[in-house]
């Protein structure tokens, strides 16, 4: 398993933290307005944040032409389907179960890497994987009766997961030469279209101007989650295994549980503790080094 760096280690640990707590604060901007609105806002504020990144890291914009088909199937697997989904399901679950039933993402990317795309797998990754399905099943044991009522949601947050999963593995096999930074631009731009032509064709009529937690919703995943995560995400599935990219953010969706019951109240159960240690399985799997064979 490929070790590390200092700036993977603190990419992983930021990306857990702001990511971990998008999960209510996505819950608390969709309560009153709708989703894919929310959603718009936030893709078009955020752009210009990471088009100042580009410009202070000296990152060249340009994206050969010849590379476009393949950046719109990125755009597609990485952002398009992911946004549009999610953000549908988490009006009808929980912040903490979206948070879960969205990062089956990992287990989907490991099998989808070993069945198509020849991935190696030693066993400790398939104990990861095990591991975190197990954590995945038992956090939503007490939710089973509750989630036979919303099937269209649990449907569209494992649809968002398994498109992620795809795009994740076509990401780190990519053949466009470009930085990480203005892949991640392009796509941007790319997301921004697809949910403006989104908004405006199914939610226009029900625009309302936002309320002051779905504004500080708005603008915080402008800046940490357009602006940050979504960049450093990009680079991490570009730079390290498959496996261990993925199932290494895996304390997300548990910090998004924890988090959600202390700000908005949503009710934990022993199953949410005992995936907490599944989890740690799960992570320490793909990111304790290995033993130096002789």
């Amino acid at each position: 398993m490929q070790k590390l760096s200092a700036r993977q280690l603190w990419l992983l640990i930021i990306l857990t933290i702001v990511w971990g707590l998008n999960w209510p604060v996505m819950k608390m901007g969709v309560t009153g307005m709708p989703p894919l609105l929310f959603r718009t806002l936030s893709m078009w504020l955020g752009l210009p944040v990471l088009a100042l990144a580009l410009v202070w890291l000296k990152v060249p914009f340009a994206m050969p032409r010849k590379h476009w088909p393949e950046l719109l199937l990125l755009a597609a697997t990485n952002m398009f389907i992911w946004h549009v989904c999610i953000i549908l399901a988490i009006q009808s679950l929980s912040s903490g179960r979206a948070a879960i039933l969205g990062y089956t993402m990992p287990i989907f990317s490991a099998i989808l890497g070993a069945i198509f795309f020849a991935s190696s797998m030693t066993k400790r990754n398939w104990l990861g994987v095990a591991a975190a399905a197990l954590g995945v099943a038992l956090l939503l044991w007490h939710e089973m009766m509750g989630l036979s009522g919303k099937p269209l949601g649990v449907a569209l947050a494992l649809t968002a997961a398994a498109t992620w999963a795809l795009g994740t593995q076509l990401l780190r096999r990519t053949k466009i030469d470009t930085p990480t930074l203005t892949i991640s631009f392009w796509m941007t731009v790319l997301a921004c279209v697809v949910m403006t032509a989104m908004t405006v064709t199914f939610e226009h009529q029900a625009w309302v101007m936002p309320s002051r937690s779905s504004w500080f919703a708005i603008i915080y995943n402008a800046v940490l989650v357009f602006g940050f995560a979504h960049a450093a995400w990009f680079y991490l599935a570009r730079t390290l295994p498959p496996v261990a990219s993925t199932l290494s953010v895996m304390f997300i969706p548990i910090l998004g549980v924890f988090v959600g019951a202390y700000w908005l109240g949503e009710v934990l159960h022993w199953q949410d503790w005992a995936a907490v240690g599944l989890m740690v399985v799960a992570i320490g799997s793909v990111l304790a080094p290995s033993r130096a064979k002789p």
